[in-house]
């Protein structure tokens, strides 16, 4: 093996030094340094010339994010050592096993299932946690566990992080030794040759991704921006797109390009994966998900071209529905990707955005535990006797809100004890870990095997396990069909398939569910029993109006023109959905009809049934209803409701529709107004007046009148109701605060006007000739303001200061009306006249 040439080669003493002092360190490396590959094999013993103290002492464990990273970095250290994987150097993923005997490959989910099994790790000496930079959830879950482990049963017991990015403090931190001091950090300097940035934006500013959208004009411009690439470069060419849909779409775009294409991505075959990581004969453009950020060494690679674009998981928590979702790239992913253009020689990256957006972009990826669904980390962590988490030395804690939502999924399964019991692990809850899938796929195995036997559960659960290919559609029973039948696999989707079946019925049997036959069943009824077990919040059923509403409460849609949209039909156990941006309602991508029968068994436990009485369609309605989570399966109307119960929906119906369900008599509103008053100018003890005020009081009222229905609330008598507010000293003073009428100097008593700010007084301004001041309302703080008007009753003034109205304002009224009222008196002095309320007598 020669690898004299490896950067990471002049690191080794420094690392064998910190391991062999605090048995612990950090190890920055670029990629291609040689860290992953190399570092195993010179700690393993298996690199005499590099060895020294530090080096063998039990078995090296290599942790990779990713299977296709773990099978290529094994393949590449049996290649170094001339051999075959499964003998120094193993691999250990699922759906493969091939054990080495002093060097294991092996995937986080495979990591964490060891430590749950045998936490001490026996025979292991040492553990490289790979590409922890990249912040995935198992691979920080699998990093506590095993500070845990060395804290507990293991302190000889040997950790290395290896970052490919020189951002190590928090690394260092968390690996800090009992005297708090960090762990060792070792650097590797890049292997890398300068790369010039290529800004290449489209012509015109993209729409920004949306949801697992992207704008097909920017995909045809990722893929002009290759065949630009091609002219101008040379080399090979790495471009990097958010997703296998892309990758196969530009593929597409690209078949006359003249060059090999290749596309790489977590579902690529075997094949097609061992050709990207071999010298290709021809050019080649490698189309990549973010697999080949750092996980992978492509050689030949001199340009890069990067569409800014990265997949993110995203959660909701209230309906029950999670998706990737596609954003722009951090400038550290971005960095990343461009240093795969310099890694055998000068190179360049074309960027498709514009250098002041990249000034925009964020510093970094979010952490997985900040995004993701946490269902399958809180059992883990309950398995591991942390239950709430707050233990584990992670290096960002998980959202309280999504953490909570996990153990409640995990209650809701049997998985856990209630919160108030502590939230511990359950047996059960123990079986579903060991199946090694998401624990809900886990629950539709074991119980679905018993439903409909043990191989068809396992078969269903295991279509369930990974994202389908682009051509399965949306019928799931039509793409089992297509998977069962006999022969070789037709492409590495259905190879995957058929090993992952194969080792979930090992599962069972090793769970000692039994081998249980099931009932004979339609493969409708078979893969939507499944489904429902594991999804029962997404069984739905077909609205009139269209779609369907699952058992969560969300409205459903199927794409239209699909298969299951033209068959109608009446319920769906729904596989896989999610929910566009800004979209009430979920987009179902795959499902499996089922009938009302298959519903109620799989989801019994979202089953009930009980009285209902509520506000509905304008008046109440009082049932007894069977559902199915928000789903009505059943009603019959209630001959007797709880009155307390009609009383609450009553109440809910006025909060809903308003006041205006009451009878407002003419006396009633202007109480309400005068005592509204009261409240704004004197404050406590009087009553507020305001809707949301008085509709605290409904209730009450509703009691006293014995209302059941709608017809009812008209009959109340709002006026007793609201004097019934008044506390005994207020009802006493009323009159005296806010009085009804005020008489005026020709006797009569004027109603007051309380419906504005200020309390009015309208009358005929000969009536109060002789008045000088009209009276203050609450206790004298609040003048009356006077709207003085003519004989024909339209206003002439308004005034607040009668006596000042006299001196000043009168002249010009008089003016103004005496000529148009001659029959009315307008003497010159009206603060000494008579007041009046007839006209002149008229002349003989």
């Amino acid at each position: 093996m020669d690898a004299s040439a490896l950067p990471v080669r002049a690191a080794v003493p420094a690392l064998l030094a910190a391991l062999a002092g605090r048995g612990a360190a950090v190890l920055s490396a670029p990629p291609g340094t040689g860290k992953t590959t190399f570092v195993p094999l010179v700690l393993a013993g298996l690199v005499p010339d590099a060895a020294g103290p530090g080096a063998g002492g039990g078995k090296v464990v290599v942790v990779e994010p990713r299977r296709l990273a773990a099978r290529a970095a094994a393949r590449r250290m049996a290649w170094l050592l001339d051999e075959r994987v499964g003998r120094s150097v193993g691999v250990s993923v699922r759906g493969e096993h091939r054990p080495g005997a002093l060097v294991e490959v092996v995937t986080t989910g495979v990591l964490l299932q060891r430590l749950q099994r045998e936490p001490e790790l026996p025979g292991v000496g040492t553990v490289i946690l790979d590409e922890c930079h990249e912040r995935h959830l198992d691979a920080d879950t699998a990093m506590a566990f095993v500070l845990d482990v060395r804290a507990a049963l293991r302190p000889d017991l040997r950790l290395v992080a290896a970052s490919a990015t020189a951002d190590t403090g928090p690394w260092a931190r968390l690996l800090a030794g009992e005297d708090g001091e960090p762990a060792p950090v070792v650097e590797t300097a890049a292997a890398s040759y300068p790369v010039e940035a290529v800004w290449a934006p489209p012509a015109r500013t993209p729409p920004p991704p949306h949801g697992m959208r992207v704008d097909p004009a920017f995909l045809a411009h990722v893929a002009e921006t290759v065949r630009r690439a091609l002219a101008e470069r040379g080399g090979d060419v790495l471009c990097f797109l958010p997703g296998a849909a892309f990758i196969a779409g530009v593929a597409g775009a690209l078949l006359d390009a003249g060059a090999e294409v290749l596309q790489v991505h977590g579902q690529a075959p075997a094949a097609v994966q061992d050709a990207v990581l071999a010298p290709g004969e021809r050019r080649r453009v490698v189309l990549a998900t973010s697999v080949a950020e750092s996980s992978l060494t492509v050689p030949g690679v001199r340009v890069v071209v990067d569409s800014g674009l990265a997949r993110e998981p995203r959660t909701d928590h209230a309906r029950g529905l999670g998706a990737l979702t596609t954003v722009r790239a951090s400038r550290a992913t971005a960095d990343q990707r461009a240093g795969r253009a310099g890694r055998e020689a000068p190179g360049t990256v074309y960027r498709c955005w514009t250098q002041a957006e990249h000034e925009r972009l964020p510093a970094r990826p979010r952490p997985e535990i900040e995004l993701a669904d946490l269902t399958a980390f809180a059992l883990q962590a309950a398995c591991w006797g942390e239950p709430d988490a707050r233990g584990l030395a992670l290096l960002d804690p998980p959202p309280e809100a999504a953490l909570r939502a996990a153990r409640a999924t995990l209650h809701a399964l049997g998985a856990v004890e209630p919160e108030a019991a502590g939230g511990r692990v359950t047996e059960r809850g123990r079986a579903l870990a060991r199946v090694g899938v998401e624990p809900r796929l886990a629950r539709a195995l074991i119980d679905g095997s018993r439903e409909v036997g043990a191989r068809a559960a396992a078969q269903v659960v295991a279509l369930l396990s990974e994202p389908p290919p682009r051509t399965a559609g949306d019928d799931l029973t039509a793409a089992w069909r297509a998977l069962r039948r006999e022969g070789p696999p037709a492409d590495a989707h259905a190879a995957r398939w058929r090993d992952e079946a194969r080792r979930l019925r090992k599962a069972l049997d090793e769970a000692s569910t039994g081998d249980a036959p099931g009932r004979p069943a339609a493969d409708d009824a078979v893969a939507g029993t499944v489904v429902a077990l594991a999804f029962p919040e997404r069984v739905a059923r077909a609205r009139p109006g269209g779609g369907h509403l699952m058992a969560s409460g969300t409205g459903a849609d199927l794409a239209q023109g699909s298969a299951l949209a033209a068959a109608r039909p009446p319920w769906l156990a729904v596989a896989i959905a999610d929910r566009p941006a800004g979209s009430a309602s979920a987009r179902i991508r795959q499902a499996v009809v089922i009938d009302e029968d298959v519903a109620r068994l799989a989801a019994a436990p979202l089953l009930a049934s009980g009285e209902e009485v509520a506000w509905r369609d304008g008046d109440v309605v009082a049932r007894r209803v069977e559902r199915l989570g928000a789903i009505e399966l059943a009603a019959r109307p209630l001959t007797r409701p709880d009155p307390a119960r009609v009383r609450a929906a009553l109440a809910d119906g006025l909060r809903a529709e308003g006041l205006s369900l009451l009878t407002w008599s003419p006396a009633a509103t202007a109480l309400r107004e005068r005592l509204a008053f009261c409240h704004r100018s004197l404050g406590p003890p009087w009553p507020a007046m305001d809707d949301a005020a008085l509709l605290g009081h409904a209730e009450d009222w509703l009691a006293a009148s014995g209302a059941r229905r709608r017809a009812d609330l008209s009959r109340i008598d709002v006026a007793a109701a609201l004097r019934g507010l008044l506390p005994w000293e207020c009802a006493a003073r009323l009159d005296e605060i806010a009085p009804e009428r005020v008489q005026v100097p020709t006797g009569s008593r004027i109603r007051v006007d309380y419906s504005g700010e200020q309390p009015v007084l309208a009358v005929k301004l000969q009536e109060l000739f002789g008045w000088e001041s009209a009276p203050r309302l609450a206790d004298g703080r609040v003048p009356l303001v006077v709207h003085l008007l003519s004989p024909a009753g339209r206003p002439a003034a308004v005034t607040a200061d009668l006596a000042s109205f006299w001196r000043e304002g009168y002249k010009a009224v008089r003016a103004e009306l005496r000529g148009r009222y001659p029959r009315h008196p307008w003497p010159e002095d009206p603060a000494h006249a008579e007041p009046t309320r007839r006209t002149k007598p008229r002349k003989r």
